[in-house]
């Protein structure tokens, strides 16, 4: 190996451990709320249980499908500009933008659908419910709302990579931005996948 393919070796392993490690401190921040979830809903039973009727299993399970399909296009679209095809991982990257933006829209009614019924933090008709339903809608927001946070910085960043993709600076030859893109668009969908069934599917 001469000294430029090294280098870029070194780089490209230095770029993807250290998305990794930035990955697992996501993990560690989204695991210690699901433990804080799993500790109140053990004390709170028969309030979570009843807080939880009141979400939309619909949309919970259309933004399940929309991350899903998001993760494929985002994984076509790394696989496409390794293989050389620009023009298709350009359209796959859109792809996935807009599926992102489809999952922030179907959030925007849903909580605009809480907040109309005053199910929203400090309301008064929240604030007149039990102890363990005010911990389920406080929990929800907060763990949706990181959530939702993610998936905007996700879009952001896929957008700058789409960006990149078409002025040559991500190619079949340098694609480290794209693939680690990708890795943080996964976990933000494996996170929806564990928190669709804490909220809307549990009883």
């Amino acid at each position: 190996m001469n000294e430029t393919a090294h280098m870029e070796h070194r780089d490209y392993t230095g770029a993807k451990l250290g998305m990794w490690l930035f990955l697992f401190t996501e993990i560690l921040l989204f695991g210690g709320m699901f433990l804080v979830y799993a500790e109140y809903r053990q004390v709170n039973t028969a309030d979570f249980h009843e807080a939880g009727s009141e979400m939309n299993v619909f949309i919970g399970a259309a933004n399940t499908i929309i991350l899903l399909t998001s993760s494929l296009t985002m994984a076509l679209a790394i696989s496409s500009i390794k293989k050389g095809l620009r023009v298709r991982s350009l359209t796959l990257q859109a792809a996935t933008v807009l599926l992102g933006l489809g999952f922030l829209v179907n959030k925007y009614f849903e909580w605009s659908d809480h907040i109309h019924k005053g199910l929203y933090p400090d309301s008064p008709d929240l604030l007149a419910m039990s102890h363990g339903k005010i911990l389920f809608f406080g929990l929800y927001y907060v763990m949706t709302g990181i959530h939702a946070l993610h998936v905007i910085i996700g879009i952001s960043v896929i957008t700058f990579t789409l960006a990149l993709t078409l002025r040559g600076g991500i190619s079949g030859a340098d694609y480290v931005k794209l693939e680690n893109t990708g890795l943080f668009w996964h976990i933000v969908d494996i996170i929806w996948i564990y928190l669709f069934p804490l909220f809307y599917l549990i009883r």
